[in-house]
């Protein structure tokens, strides 16, 4: 029997040496502490906020392609959930595509006094707001360095979702990657302010933020201008991959990209580009951080390592099965 050491991953630091060849380093277990204490927890990511200049067209895709299920709606907002009566999207009526704001779910005790005072010592002003949409009691709210605005929430409930959805019928919403000037110090303000931790990188410009058991809920990429990369759905399974190709072939969506296997996350993916031009990821088989203070993720056979530490991965690694990306795929 071989043994494998499995060092303890609070005494390890990742170390990276980017295309600069300068070295520099980013915990990947540690919780990073202002005052001595985490200042927020985030236990999920909630929904995402788009807006856009047809909302006819963007509830025709969520609701008949997506699959996702009109929850409720007013003269300039639409809120869709999924099956289980998750929100997912919300849509707004904008002057053009873009996504605004991202809720993630904080612990049902958590003190949003508390959490106010503590960010406005850190130079950030909040908007508290009561029952904001559908299902969420209150909000907090506040911008991140690349100007998404972040909405904190800890009460909410399910939404109702009696009619029978057409089209893929995703999970949850999983990630969401944006595009931002210096990936380092965004993730940075992730992991200090938010209580994320860091899952891997690729090279020094692509960045993988978890903030549960989820290899990532949050990415983030070297670009020029802060804008959405893509945003990601969980699929059931394998054969819901395969179904999901079907619906959008039928629906005049080409895949652009997928099936394949990542390296980071090692999630079996598909890509297209929805009724806006935004990249959507459809995936299953996301790696799982289960126990922090082990600091690898459940073991699987399609682990390049044994056991599957976060660490730096080399961009031409490329996936483990599958094409490589076609070439606008990271378009800045």
């Amino acid at each position: 029997m071989i043994l494998i050491p499995t060092e303890s991953p609070a005494a390890r630091d990742i170390e990276r040496r980017g295309s600069s060849g300068v070295p520099f380093k980013i915990s990947a277990t540690s919780r990073p502490k202002t005052n001595g204490a985490i200042m927020i927890k985030v236990r999920r990511i909630g929904h995402a906020t788009f807006e856009t200049p047809d909302l006819g067209r963007a509830i025709d895709y969520y609701t008949q392609t997506n699959g996702l299920v009109l929850a409720a709606k007013d003269n300039d907002r639409v809120f869709l959930a999924t099956r289980t009566g998750l929100l997912a999207v919300q849509l707004e009526r904008g002057s053009q595509p873009r996504c605004t704001r991202l809720s993630f779910e904080v612990a049902p005790d958590a003190n949003f006094a508390e959490i106010r005072k503590q960010l406005a010592e850190e130079g950030i002003t909040c908007d508290e707001r009561q029952e904001p949409c559908p299902g969420i009691a209150k909000t907090l709210s506040f911008p991140d360095p690349k100007g998404t605005t972040i909405e904190l929430f800890s009460q909410w409930g399910f939404l109702e979702t009696k009619a029978n959805p057409a089209g893929i019928g995703p999970l949850k919403l999983g990630h969401v990657a944006f595009f931002c000037s210096d990936p380092a110090k965004i993730a940075e303000f992730y992991q200090r302010l938010l209580g994320f931790r860091v899952s891997d990188w690729i090279d020094d410009f692509f960045v993988f933020l978890r903030c549960n058991t989820d290899h990532h809920s949050v990415n983030f990429i070297k670009g020029e201008r802060g804008r959405m990369h893509h945003i990601a759905f969980e699929l059931r399974d394998a054969s819901h991959i395969i179904d999901a190709c079907d619906v959008l072939a039928r629906s005049e969506f080409p895949v652009v990209w997928g099936p394949l296997r990542f390296g980071p996350g090692h999630n079996i993916a598909i890509f297209h580009r929805d009724h806006d031009g935004h990249t959507v990821e459809l995936y299953t088989d996301l790696d799982q951080m289960k126990d922090e203070a082990l600091g690898y993720f459940d073991p699987r056979p399609w682990h390049r390592d044994r056991p599957q530490r976060p660490k730096t991965w080399k961009r031409q690694d490329g996936p483990i099965w599958g094409m490589p990306p076609p070439a606008d795929f990271l378009r800045t």
